[in-house]
């Protein structure tokens, strides 16, 4: 109900809500002092008049407190009326944020000696004028007047802490997510419990000792003040220190293993070890984690079977299942005489050499910026441009093959294993691609078929790369290469013409076979000073 109130009045009144609220909640102050000079009277043979003058006195005293406390407040205030009032760019919501969740640490700071100097000393000193006390009453009035101010900072810190919990919400759901300090920021849970419950011990102790008083004076006053302190910091404390560890152990235990997952550990646990609402939600972090462990291990498995280029592009938030039409490169490789290889080894051989080769080119793919589409048995097709679109998707490509078939072909890493490879440009449709559930990403249309067919003709030609001239007019750097002429590709309806990249001033051929070696299968990345690098046309 209290809640609902208060972010009743937070709608309404807007930016004048944090000055309104403050100023409010610390009028009850007013009623504290109210409460304290009437248990004083039980004390003292005091007459009506006598007290309404010593209540006047302390209740305008206390008022001008509160004023120089809210006046002291101003500037922090202003700052949240300002955001609320739509005054909400980065750096106004940060100061915002930061007057809201300090401002109740700050009011007691502030306000704290100022009811002593202004209030408490000055009520005491008139009530021992006016009633005719010896002086040394000062001593006991003074220390039950601190007990009394102690509990009302208190009981405004969490006055103030419920009134910026809308303001604060608002602002939260503005800003991005940061580190609290408990001990900057506020008063720390541990501290709360140590101050608030033995504060409250002293006041109750107060009261029943005030109310059963005969009019002792300030003898029985000082008297029952050491007696509820010596209670508040024996029994009592012990009580509080056992309820301090049993609420702060679960909850720092809790903080330690929020701070691991936050660097990445998903194996953390924290300890259930009570049945109330701290070990549910215990629990319910655990059960958090392993959620989240499980979707590592599933992000994992995503960037195994998926390339990790597309798997980060479906996680992102920029992914559209819908198709876009754009222009990329594409390399398609192949095995030569993967048929004949197939038959004479056995199927762990076949699979132990063709993840070989794919381990040599995959790499070389990912590091000119293209990802693998697909793998096509023994063969594969990686598309530049997309999902990441780059404008030179035509040098990333060529390189790409360059280092390729130098890595693949001249050192043979791939034991047995040939390769021819076609490279082809052109406008593809590019999404998620499949259905009942089931999606790729992946690169469709003509330009896609082209590439293969080109590749397919390297087997004619005896080159190990060919490239067609869309690819060759949009390579930034114009490379030296050679003529095969115009040919007509199966399926194709247009001709389409043909260049073999020169590697150091000779075509890109085919390497004899090499045995493969067992020993070795990291992959080889080329220099670029070596005399198979693709020489750029000076």
């Amino acid at each position: 109900m209290a809640a609902a109130a208060i972010t009743y009045l937070y709608r309404r009144l807007g930016g004048r809500y944090p000055l309104v609220f403050v100023a409010v909640a610390l009028q009850s102050a007013l009623f504290i002092v109210a409460g304290t000079l009437a248990l004083f009277s039980f004390y003292y043979d005091v007459s009506l008049g006598e007290f309404m003058v010593v209540l006047a006195i302390g209740l305008v005293l206390c008022e001008a407190a509160v004023s120089a406390a809210v006046i002291r407040a101003l500037p922090r205030l202003r700052v949240l009326g300002r955001w609320i009032d739509g005054r909400r760019d980065p750096r106004s919501t940060e100061e915002a944020w930061a007057a809201a969740v300090g401002l109740p640490l700050y009011l007691i700071k502030r306000a704290l000696p100022l009811p002593v100097l202004v209030s408490a000393l000055p009520t005491c000193i008139v009530g021992i004028a006016i009633l005719g006390l010896a002086w040394v009453a000062i001593f006991p009035l003074l220390a039950a007047a601190v007990i009394a101010i102690g509990y009302s900072a208190m009981l405004h810190y969490l006055y103030v802490e419920a009134g910026m919990r809308p303001v604060l919400l608002e602002i939260g759901s503005s800003r991005s997510p940061g580190t609290v300090s408990a001990d900057f920021w506020a008063v720390p849970l541990g501290m709360r419990l140590l101050v608030a419950l033995p504060l409250v011990n002293l006041v109750t102790g107060l009261v029943v000792a005030a109310l059963t008083s005969n009019g002792g004076g300030a003898a029985d006053l000082g008297l029952d003040v050491v007696v509820t302190l010596l209670v508040a910091t024996t029994i009592s404390l012990e009580l509080t220190v056992l309820l301090s560890k049993s609420i702060l152990r679960p909850l720092k235990d809790l903080q330690r293993a929020v701070r691991r997952v936050g660097e990445g550990d998903y194996e953390v646990a924290v300890p259930v070890t009570t049945g109330d609402e701290i070990g549910e939600l215990a629990a319910s972090f655990n059960e958090m984690v392993e959620g989240l462990s499980e979707r590592k291990r599933i992000r994992a498995a995503f960037g195994t079977y998926l390339d990790e280029e597309v798997a980060e592009y479906i996680l992102s938030e920029g992914f559209s299942e819908q198709g876009v039409e754009l222009e990329v490169s594409m390399l398609f490789c192949d095995v030569r005489d993967f048929t004949e290889f197939a038959s004479d080894a056995t199927p762990q051989e076949v699979v132990a050499a063709l993840n070989r080769l794919f381990e040599v080119i995959v790499p070389i793919v990912a590091r000119h910026g293209g990802h693998v589409d697909k793998f096509e048995g023994d063969g594969l097709l990686a598309v530049f441009g997309a999902p990441e679109m780059y404008r030179d998707h035509a040098d990333r490509a060529v390189g790409a093959a360059c280092e390729v078939g130098a890595a693949v072909n001249d050192e043979a890493r791939a034991g047995k294993l040939r390769i021819g490879i076609g490279v082809n440009t052109g406008r593809v449709v590019a999404g998620a691609i499949g259905g009942a559930g089931r999606l790729n990403f992946s690169v469709i249309g003509g330009a896609v078929n082209i590439a293969s067919r080109v590749e397919a003709r390297t087997r004619e030609t005896d080159d190990e790369i060919l490239i067609t001239a869309q690819t060759r007019r949009r390579l930034s750097a114009r490379f030296e290469a050679e003529s095969r002429g115009t040919v007509r590709l199966r399926g194709i309806a247009e001709p389409v013409e043909l260049y073999a990249p020169m590697l150091a001033g000779r075509p890109a051929r085919p390497a004899e076979p090499v045995a493969p070696d067992a020993d070795r299968d990291e992959a080889v990345v080329p220099d670029a000073r070596r005399d198979d690098a693709v020489v750029p046309r000076p």
